[in-house]
Protein backbone atom coordinates (compact mmCIF):
# COMPACT_ATOMS: atom_id res chain seq x y z
CA UNK A 1 0.00 0.00 0.00
CA UNK A 2 1.12 3.46 -1.20
CA UNK A 3 0.68 6.90 -1.63
CA UNK A 4 -2.16 8.53 -0.13
CA UNK A 5 -3.16 5.48 1.48
CA UNK A 6 -0.07 4.52 3.16
CA UNK A 7 -1.18 6.09 7.06
CA UNK A 8 -4.78 4.84 6.59
CA UNK A 9 -5.72 2.02 9.00
CA UNK A 10 -7.49 -0.56 7.66
CA UNK A 11 -11.00 -1.95 9.12
CA UNK A 12 -9.68 -4.81 10.23
CA UNK A 13 -6.60 -3.34 11.51
CA UNK A 14 -5.72 -2.44 15.46
CA UNK A 15 -3.12 -0.11 17.07
CA UNK A 16 -3.98 -2.47 20.16
CA UNK A 17 -2.00 -5.48 20.77
CA UNK A 18 -3.63 -6.06 24.15
CA UNK A 19 -5.85 -3.36 25.63
CA UNK A 20 -5.87 -4.95 29.19
CA UNK A 21 -2.02 -4.10 29.74
CA UNK A 22 -3.31 0.03 30.08
CA UNK A 23 -5.93 -1.29 33.11
CA UNK A 24 -4.28 -0.17 36.15
CA UNK A 25 -4.66 -3.64 37.62
CA UNK A 26 -2.56 -5.36 34.86
CA UNK A 27 0.81 -6.56 36.42
CA UNK A 28 3.70 -6.47 34.66
CA UNK A 29 6.70 -9.06 35.32
CA UNK A 30 8.10 -6.62 36.71
CA UNK A 31 7.30 -3.52 38.90
CA UNK A 32 9.54 -1.03 37.94
CA UNK A 33 10.97 1.68 40.97
CA UNK A 34 9.51 -0.07 43.43
CA UNK A 35 12.63 -2.88 44.07
CA UNK A 36 13.10 -0.99 47.71
CA UNK A 37 9.53 -0.91 48.75
CA UNK A 38 8.75 -4.21 48.03
CA UNK A 39 12.24 -5.53 49.38
CA UNK A 40 11.33 -4.26 52.69
CA UNK A 41 7.56 -5.35 52.81
CA UNK A 42 9.23 -9.09 51.75
CA UNK A 43 11.25 -8.68 54.45
CA UNK A 44 8.41 -8.21 56.91
CA UNK A 45 6.90 -11.47 55.48
CA UNK A 46 9.48 -13.44 55.13
CA UNK A 47 9.78 -14.93 58.71
CA UNK A 48 6.33 -16.86 57.80
CA UNK A 49 8.33 -18.77 55.88
CA UNK A 50 10.71 -19.89 58.53
CA UNK A 51 7.24 -20.86 60.23
CA UNK A 52 7.31 -17.71 62.70
CA UNK A 53 4.65 -15.58 62.69
CA UNK A 54 5.67 -11.59 60.01
CA UNK A 55 5.46 -8.58 60.90
CA UNK A 56 2.47 -6.06 59.73
CA UNK A 57 2.93 -3.30 57.20
CA UNK A 58 1.26 -0.13 56.89
CA UNK A 59 1.48 1.01 53.01
CA UNK A 60 0.91 4.38 52.02
CA UNK A 61 1.07 6.91 49.27
CA UNK A 62 -1.29 9.34 47.12
CA UNK A 63 -3.45 7.47 44.58
CA UNK A 64 -1.32 5.88 41.31
CA UNK A 65 1.99 5.14 42.92
CA UNK A 66 2.22 1.54 42.62
CA UNK A 67 1.53 -0.05 46.12
CA UNK A 68 -1.55 -1.72 44.75
CA UNK A 69 0.79 -3.20 42.51
CA UNK A 70 3.83 -3.59 44.61
CA UNK A 71 1.81 -5.51 46.84
CA UNK A 72 -0.30 -8.08 44.46
CA UNK A 73 2.98 -8.69 42.70
CA UNK A 74 4.38 -10.27 46.24
CA UNK A 75 1.02 -12.13 46.88
CA UNK A 76 1.65 -13.65 43.27
CA UNK A 77 5.24 -14.89 44.39
CA UNK A 78 4.42 -16.47 47.53
CA UNK A 79 1.43 -18.12 45.76
CA UNK A 80 4.02 -19.76 43.60
CA UNK A 81 6.93 -20.39 45.98
CA UNK A 82 4.62 -21.83 49.18
CA UNK A 83 1.69 -23.99 49.09
CA UNK A 84 1.56 -23.30 53.40
CA UNK A 85 1.31 -19.48 53.17
CA UNK A 86 -2.76 -18.42 52.02
CA UNK A 87 -2.39 -15.04 50.25
CA UNK A 88 -5.23 -12.96 50.95
CA UNK A 89 -6.03 -9.97 48.67
CA UNK A 90 -9.00 -7.91 50.31
CA UNK A 91 -10.57 -4.77 48.03
CA UNK A 92 -12.42 -2.61 50.90
CA UNK A 93 -13.51 -0.57 47.86
CA UNK A 94 -15.91 -3.63 47.07
CA UNK A 95 -15.90 -5.45 50.49
CA UNK A 96 -16.36 -2.56 53.07
CA UNK A 97 -17.60 -5.14 55.67
CA UNK A 98 -16.09 -7.40 58.22
CA UNK A 99 -19.29 -9.65 56.79
CA UNK A 100 -18.63 -9.52 52.99
CA UNK A 101 -14.86 -9.91 54.02
CA UNK A 102 -14.80 -12.98 55.88
CA UNK A 103 -17.14 -14.37 52.89
CA UNK A 104 -14.62 -13.46 50.65
CA UNK A 105 -12.13 -15.78 52.06
CA UNK A 106 -14.58 -18.60 53.15
CA UNK A 107 -14.90 -18.65 48.89
CA UNK A 108 -11.04 -18.46 48.82
CA UNK A 109 -11.07 -21.81 51.44
CA UNK A 110 -13.57 -23.05 49.51
CA UNK A 111 -15.62 -23.18 52.48
CA UNK A 112 -19.64 -22.92 51.08
CA UNK A 113 -21.56 -23.19 53.89
CA UNK A 114 -22.26 -19.67 54.44
CA UNK A 115 -25.94 -19.43 54.42
CA UNK A 116 -27.63 -17.31 57.15
CA UNK A 117 -24.55 -17.67 59.54
CA UNK A 118 -23.16 -14.54 61.03
CA UNK A 119 -19.92 -12.81 60.56
CA UNK A 120 -18.34 -14.11 64.37
CA UNK A 121 -19.35 -18.35 63.34
CA UNK A 122 -17.87 -17.67 60.22
CA UNK A 123 -14.57 -16.21 61.19
CA UNK A 124 -14.31 -18.85 64.19
CA UNK A 125 -14.46 -21.10 60.68
CA UNK A 126 -11.78 -19.78 58.58
CA UNK A 127 -9.61 -18.99 61.90
CA UNK A 128 -9.66 -22.99 62.43
CA UNK A 129 -8.49 -23.00 58.37
CA UNK A 130 -5.99 -20.48 58.62
CA UNK A 131 -4.58 -21.90 62.03
CA UNK A 132 -3.48 -25.12 60.18
CA UNK A 133 -1.45 -22.81 57.71
CA UNK A 134 -0.06 -19.40 57.54
CA UNK A 135 -1.45 -16.13 55.79
CA UNK A 136 -0.97 -12.55 54.18
CA UNK A 137 -3.51 -10.60 54.59
CA UNK A 138 -3.65 -7.31 52.07
CA UNK A 139 -6.52 -4.44 52.82
CA UNK A 140 -6.36 -2.57 49.90
CA UNK A 141 -8.21 0.73 50.31
CA UNK A 142 -8.10 0.07 54.17
CA UNK A 143 -9.82 3.54 54.63
CA UNK A 144 -13.05 2.30 53.14
CA UNK A 145 -13.46 -0.29 56.01
CA UNK A 146 -16.84 0.36 57.89
CA UNK A 147 -14.85 -0.94 61.07
CA UNK A 148 -12.02 -2.51 61.91
CA UNK A 149 -12.73 -5.05 64.55
CA UNK A 150 -11.72 -7.72 61.57
CA UNK A 151 -9.05 -6.38 61.59
CA UNK A 152 -8.50 -6.68 65.71
CA UNK A 153 -10.46 -10.39 65.23
CA UNK A 154 -7.18 -11.30 62.63
CA UNK A 155 -4.36 -10.17 64.89
CA UNK A 156 -5.32 -11.41 67.98
CA UNK A 157 -7.01 -14.50 66.50
CA UNK A 158 -4.86 -15.95 63.72
CA UNK A 159 -1.58 -17.27 64.83
CA UNK A 160 0.78 -16.73 62.01
CA UNK A 161 0.15 -13.96 59.60
CA UNK A 162 1.44 -10.73 58.53
CA UNK A 163 -1.24 -7.91 58.03
CA UNK A 164 -0.59 -5.89 54.92
CA UNK A 165 -2.64 -2.36 55.22
CA UNK A 166 -3.02 -0.01 51.63
CA UNK A 167 -4.57 3.64 52.14
CA UNK A 168 -3.85 6.79 50.51
CA UNK A 169 -3.14 8.44 53.77
CA UNK A 170 -0.71 8.59 55.70
CA UNK A 171 -2.49 10.01 59.12
CA UNK A 172 -5.35 6.98 58.92
CA UNK A 173 -3.07 4.48 61.18
CA UNK A 174 -2.85 7.13 64.00
CA UNK A 175 -6.46 7.59 63.57
CA UNK A 176 -7.75 4.73 64.08
CA UNK A 177 -8.59 2.79 67.70
CA UNK A 178 -5.44 2.32 70.21
CA UNK A 179 -6.38 -1.06 71.03
CA UNK A 180 -6.14 -2.32 67.22
CA UNK A 181 -2.83 -0.15 66.77
CA UNK A 182 -0.94 -1.12 69.58
CA UNK A 183 -2.37 -4.94 68.75
CA UNK A 184 -0.81 -4.40 64.94
CA UNK A 185 2.43 -2.59 65.68
CA UNK A 186 2.83 -1.83 61.80
CA UNK A 187 5.85 -0.69 60.04
CA UNK A 188 5.28 1.92 57.87
CA UNK A 189 6.58 2.01 53.90
CA UNK A 190 5.93 5.29 52.57
CA UNK A 191 5.34 5.07 48.74
CA UNK A 192 6.41 8.44 46.75
CA UNK A 193 4.74 9.83 43.29
CA UNK A 194 7.19 8.74 40.61
CA UNK A 195 9.38 11.33 38.65
CA UNK A 196 9.40 12.34 35.30
CA UNK A 197 12.20 9.55 34.12
CA UNK A 198 10.46 7.00 36.10
CA UNK A 199 6.95 7.98 34.88
CA UNK A 200 8.28 7.96 31.31
CA UNK A 201 9.72 4.56 32.32
CA UNK A 202 6.67 2.91 33.09
CA UNK A 203 4.39 4.28 30.31
CA UNK A 204 7.00 3.55 27.92
CA UNK A 205 7.11 -0.22 29.05
CA UNK A 206 2.90 -0.67 29.51
CA UNK A 207 2.83 0.54 25.17
CA UNK A 208 5.18 -2.69 24.57
CA UNK A 209 3.02 -4.43 26.21
CA UNK A 210 -0.39 -2.90 24.98
CA UNK A 211 0.56 -1.48 21.19
CA UNK A 212 1.86 -2.79 18.19
CA UNK A 213 5.52 -1.97 17.42
CA UNK A 214 6.18 1.80 16.08
CA UNK A 215 2.76 3.17 16.76
CA UNK A 216 3.49 6.24 18.48
CA UNK A 217 4.54 9.46 18.15
CA UNK A 218 7.03 10.80 20.45
CA UNK A 219 5.84 14.43 20.90
CA UNK A 220 2.53 12.25 21.40
CA UNK A 221 4.20 10.28 24.38
CA UNK A 222 5.84 13.09 25.96
CA UNK A 223 2.95 15.14 26.52
CA UNK A 224 1.38 11.75 28.04
CA UNK A 225 4.23 11.12 30.35
CA UNK A 226 4.92 14.51 31.26
CA UNK A 227 0.34 15.09 31.99
CA UNK A 228 1.31 11.58 34.21
CA UNK A 229 3.77 12.84 35.94
CA UNK A 230 2.35 16.64 36.80
CA UNK A 231 -0.42 14.70 38.07
CA UNK A 232 1.51 12.43 40.27
CA UNK A 233 -0.82 9.73 38.84
CA UNK A 234 -0.25 6.53 36.37
CA UNK A 235 -3.51 5.96 36.19
CA UNK A 236 -3.88 9.13 34.42
CA UNK A 237 -1.33 8.50 32.06
CA UNK A 238 -2.47 5.06 31.18
CA UNK A 239 -5.96 6.34 30.19
CA UNK A 240 -4.47 9.00 28.18
CA UNK A 241 -2.68 6.39 26.34
CA UNK A 242 -6.15 4.61 25.49
CA UNK A 243 -7.96 7.48 24.75
CA UNK A 244 -5.43 8.95 22.25
CA UNK A 245 -5.05 5.57 20.39
CA UNK A 246 -9.16 5.30 20.45
CA UNK A 247 -9.18 8.40 18.76
CA UNK A 248 -6.43 7.62 16.39
CA UNK A 249 -8.03 4.78 15.40
CA UNK A 250 -11.19 6.63 14.98
CA UNK A 251 -9.29 8.29 12.06
CA UNK A 252 -7.98 5.66 10.53
CA UNK A 253 -4.43 6.62 11.77
CA UNK A 254 -1.25 4.03 12.03
CA UNK A 255 0.23 6.11 14.16
CA UNK A 256 -0.70 7.88 17.19
CA UNK A 257 -0.05 11.92 16.68
CA UNK A 258 0.51 14.69 19.21
CA UNK A 259 -3.28 15.91 18.03
CA UNK A 260 -4.83 12.15 19.30
CA UNK A 261 -2.95 12.80 22.51
CA UNK A 262 -4.17 16.58 22.83
CA UNK A 263 -7.60 15.21 22.19
CA UNK A 264 -7.49 12.77 24.88
CA UNK A 265 -6.23 15.34 27.16
CA UNK A 266 -9.52 17.47 26.70
CA UNK A 267 -11.33 14.41 28.03
CA UNK A 268 -9.53 14.36 31.40
CA UNK A 269 -12.09 15.51 33.55
CA UNK A 270 -14.45 12.14 32.00
CA UNK A 271 -11.66 10.18 33.69
CA UNK A 272 -11.98 11.63 37.06
CA UNK A 273 -15.71 11.65 36.99
CA UNK A 274 -15.62 8.10 36.08
CA UNK A 275 -13.93 6.75 39.22
CA UNK A 276 -17.29 7.28 40.28
CA UNK A 277 -19.02 4.42 38.91
CA UNK A 278 -16.90 2.38 41.67
CA UNK A 279 -18.22 4.50 44.82
CA UNK A 280 -20.20 1.98 47.15
CA UNK A 281 -24.43 2.71 47.27
CA UNK A 282 -24.07 4.94 50.32
CA UNK A 283 -21.39 7.24 48.74
CA UNK A 284 -23.18 7.37 45.82
CA UNK A 285 -26.45 8.37 47.40
CA UNK A 286 -24.33 11.19 48.79
CA UNK A 287 -22.51 12.29 45.54
CA UNK A 288 -25.88 12.48 44.35
CA UNK A 289 -27.47 14.68 47.10
CA UNK A 290 -24.29 16.94 47.01
CA UNK A 291 -24.60 17.39 42.85
CA UNK A 292 -28.61 18.03 43.58
CA UNK A 293 -27.44 20.34 46.52
CA UNK A 294 -24.10 22.11 45.93
CA UNK A 295 -23.21 24.60 47.76
CA UNK A 296 -24.97 23.17 51.04
CA UNK A 297 -24.31 23.53 54.49
CA UNK A 298 -23.46 19.77 55.77
CA UNK A 299 -26.67 19.52 57.99
CA UNK A 300 -28.92 20.15 55.65
CA UNK A 301 -27.10 18.12 53.02
CA UNK A 302 -27.41 15.12 55.59
CA UNK A 303 -30.93 16.04 55.47
CA UNK A 304 -31.42 15.81 51.71
CA UNK A 305 -29.37 12.60 51.95
CA UNK A 306 -31.96 10.86 54.31
CA UNK A 307 -34.51 12.10 52.33
CA UNK A 308 -32.59 10.32 48.93
CA UNK A 309 -32.83 6.80 50.94
CA UNK A 310 -29.55 7.26 52.88
CA UNK A 311 -29.20 5.10 55.44
CA UNK A 312 -26.02 6.05 57.72
CA UNK A 313 -26.05 7.47 60.96
CA UNK A 314 -24.59 11.53 60.93
CA UNK A 315 -21.06 9.97 62.12
CA UNK A 316 -20.88 7.55 59.51
CA UNK A 317 -22.01 10.40 56.76
CA UNK A 318 -19.87 12.64 57.23
CA UNK A 319 -16.86 9.77 57.15
CA UNK A 320 -18.16 9.18 53.81
CA UNK A 321 -18.29 13.20 53.23
CA UNK A 322 -14.39 12.93 53.96
CA UNK A 323 -13.91 10.26 52.26
CA UNK A 324 -15.62 11.69 48.96
CA UNK A 325 -13.30 15.10 49.31
CA UNK A 326 -9.86 12.64 49.70
CA UNK A 327 -10.88 11.56 46.46
CA UNK A 328 -11.95 14.67 45.10
CA UNK A 329 -15.55 14.44 43.88
CA UNK A 330 -16.55 17.12 46.55
CA UNK A 331 -15.07 19.98 47.81
CA UNK A 332 -15.23 20.94 51.52
CA UNK A 333 -15.21 25.00 52.51
CA UNK A 334 -14.82 25.40 56.46
CA UNK A 335 -16.63 28.32 57.86
CA UNK A 336 -16.75 30.43 61.15
CA UNK A 337 -18.48 32.75 63.30
CA UNK A 338 -22.12 33.90 61.54
CA UNK A 339 -25.23 33.12 62.53
CA UNK A 340 -24.75 29.46 62.00
CA UNK A 341 -21.66 29.54 63.85
CA UNK A 342 -19.02 26.78 62.10
CA UNK A 343 -20.22 25.05 59.70
CA UNK A 344 -18.90 22.92 56.62
CA UNK A 345 -20.17 24.20 53.18
CA UNK A 346 -20.02 21.27 50.57
CA UNK A 347 -19.55 22.25 47.16
CA UNK A 348 -19.67 19.16 43.92
CA UNK A 349 -16.22 19.19 42.02
CA UNK A 350 -17.56 19.39 38.93
CA UNK A 351 -14.07 18.40 37.34
CA UNK A 352 -12.89 21.70 36.39
CA UNK A 353 -10.67 22.08 38.93
CA UNK A 354 -9.44 18.20 38.79
CA UNK A 355 -8.60 19.24 35.04
CA UNK A 356 -6.09 21.90 35.43
CA UNK A 357 -4.29 19.61 38.27
CA UNK A 358 -3.56 17.34 35.02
Amino acid sequence: MGGMFKDILGSNESLFKNEDALEYSFLPKLIPYREKEQRYIASCIKPLFMDRSGKNVFVYGSPGVGKTAACRHLLKEIEEESDEILPIYINCWKKDTGHKIILDICELLDYKFVQNRRTEELFNVIKQMLNRKKAVFVFDEADRLENMDLLYMISEEIYKKSIVIITNRKEWLSNIDDRIKSRLMAEAVEFKPYNYDETKGILKDRIGYAFTAGVWNDDAFEMVAKRAAEAKDMRSGLYLMREAAIIAEGKSSRKVLLEHAQEALSKIADFAIKDGNELESQEQIILNAVKENSGSRIGNLFEAYKKQGGSLAYRSFQRKVDKLEKDKFICLEKTEGGNEGNTTIVNYNDGVKRLTEF
